[in-house]
């Protein structure tokens, strides 16, 4: 059972509007953006929700309402492997209406989906939604900023101020259990080499304290933003819940922001496990991702923590250029070593995705060969040292890059053709192509990007062999 404060009974006349999460529910009630389209759609129309693991995505949460008997859909698309399930209830609800994309793989590059939707529209749509579902036709929302429909030469991405937190959420069942999601920041201060946050939710806002809502109805408040531990009063904010009698459970946090305060202020708040993501165990590969996370950080961090918490869980990268079995291995030794401090261990291993927008967008895929094998060593090597490990599906991994780098041709793997027949896009980009993500406008200059990328495989120890300089 969920509480929702914003539903409301349809009135004759009004523009019935679909939300659909083309992935689990457990995913889409814990997305806070969704909640606040919703409450604003449902001021000025009438707005259901739709989730690929609630009647296949064809029916409504609220009503069990078809799909096709609404007007407008709205399809939030966080993840590119989203992009299978999303076609599929595009064509097997046989909804006529317009369809519109959002989220950030549409920030990131729509071009892959051009086929499938009306119209997508680039940026945070908080400001805009109503204009955007009150829209007659494609024609009309055209005319709206950040709306891209495949005909315009550039798009401009569309920011908002943070505006003062929602004071009621949808409480349900989600990826953080039965809790309010809370919202301090958005964008973010660092500067990732690999990461696509820095550059699609700049600059980076923060929430202010004042702006924070008063909590009811639940017991556990989950803290989002990209580095939360990078809010001017991280520390208020989460002590002060803590004083309320909340459970908090806040996203990863940074190794260097860890001090004693901090973990007395974490434990008091329930806080069950300790969430760091140093991507790599080598300081030579730290410096190419610009990480700027030290061993000694991530071990002062460990050994501040002991006995505080119940699990620490690890975020590493692997297919990083330049990167040897060895760093891959010192992976594994650290988390052994980091076992004599937390009873459970965790370690996350991803490859590295060269994503649009980021400096190492020219990268190629690392070679799926040597992925393989240093999975396959990671399993080995944390089961030996009693380490959970959860291991990555690398053909997904593969399927991300391909849709994330792809344009209007690519389209046909989402309807069926195997992803073998793309593995061009997985190799390095020619610095002087044009790139199917280029029209889209996030404030920042190309050559500046390339310039910073060219500094970065300069810190390899061996050049990077499609990219001499």
């Amino acid at each position: 059972m969920e509480f929702n404060p914003f539903q409301k009974k349809y009135k004759k006349g009004e523009r019935r509007v679909a939300i659909v999460y083309p992935n689990r529910y457990i995913g889409g009630i814990a997305n806070l953006g969704l909640q606040i389209l919703y409450s604003k759609i449902n001021e000025v129309a009438h707005c259901e929700r739709f989730y690929s693991d609630v009647f296949g995505g064809l029916r409504s949460v609220e009503t069990g309402s078809k799909l096709s008997d609404f007007e407008v859909a709205l399809f939030s698309l966080q993840y590119e492997t989203d992009y299978f399930k999303a076609v599929e209830i595009i064509r097997r609800s046989g909804f006529q209406g317009i369809k519109i994309a959002g989220g950030p793989c549409v920030m990131e590059n729509p071009k892959p989906l051009l086929k499938f939707f009306d119209a997508f529209f680039i940026g945070e749509a908080d400001e805009k939604i109503q204009e955007i579902v009150l829209a007659k036709d494609v024609e009309e929302l055209s005319e709206i900023e950040g709306i891209y429909t495949g005909k315009e030469e550039k798009v401009k991405r569309v920011y908002c101020k943070l505006e003062k937190h929602l004071e009621e959420e949808i409480i349900g069942d989600g990826a953080y259990g039965r809790s309010f999601i809370l919202e301090i920041g958005r964008g973010c201060v660092r500067r990732c080499s690999f990461c696509l946050v820095r550059q699609i939710y700049a600059p980076p806002r923060w929430r202010d304290v004042e702006d924070l809502p008063e909590i009811k109805g639940v017991n556990k408040v989950a803290i989002v933003a990209p580095s939360p531990t990078d809010h001017p009063k991280f520390k208020e904010i989460v002590q002060e819940l803590s004083e309320l009698g909340f459970e908090v459970s806040p996203s990863s946090l940074r190794a260097d922001a860890i001090d004693e305060e901090l973990v007395e202020i974490l434990k008091l708040a329930k806080v069950k496990t300790l969430t760091l993501a140093p991507e790599t165990a080598s300081p030579r590969l730290s410096e190419f991702l610009r990480k700027e996370i030290s061993y000694e950080e991530l071990r002062n961090a460990v050994e501040l923590s002991a006995g505080s918490f119940e699990k620490l869980k690890l975020y590493y990268m692997i297919g990083i250029p330049g990167e040897s079995v060895e760093d891959v291995l010192k992976i594994v030794e650290n988390a052994a070593t980091f076992k004599k401090s937390f009873p459970r261990v965790e370690i996350s291993v991803n490859p590295l995705v060269p994503k649009p927008h980021t400096p190492l967008q020219w990268l190629g895929f690392a070679d799926l060969s040597e992925i393989e094998n240093k999975i396959s060593i990671l399993e080995k090597e944390s089961k030996k040292h009693g380490i959970e490990f959860s291991t990555p599906k690398l053909k997904e991994f593969v399927i991300q890059t391909i849709l994330a780098r792809g344009d209007e041709m690519v389209s046909d793997l989402l309807l069926g053709k195997n992803y073998r027949e793309f593995l061009d896009l997985l190799k390095p980009i020619e610095l002087e192509n044009t790139l199917p993500w280029d029209f889209i406008d996030h404030g920042y200059k190309k050559s500046k990007l390339l310039h910073e990328f060219l500094r970065l495989i300069e810190t390899l120890d061996k050049p990077y062999k499609q990219f001499e300089v």
